[in-house]
């Protein structure tokens, strides 16, 4: 999974700050079930990988 999201494109939120402060996602076309999270600041810290289930769920409870 590392390496597909590595060669993802990764976007920035809609709502994000003009000094980055803000998270990106990536949503891989080889791996549709699954959604990479990670700080815009610091993309080289990592990411968190979660199911599109669960990034979904949490949309519809922030009311995107």
């Amino acid at each position: 999974m590392e390496a597909v999201l590595a060669t993802s494109t990764w976007r920035k939120s809609s709502r994000s700050t003009p000094d980055n402060n803000c998270v990106e996602v990536a949503r891989p076309a080889a791996a549709q079930n699954v959604v990479g999270l990670r700080d815009s600041k610091n993309p080289a810290a990592g990411h968190l990988t979660v199911s599109a289930a669960a990034f979904t769920a949490f949309l519809n409870s922030v009311g995107r």
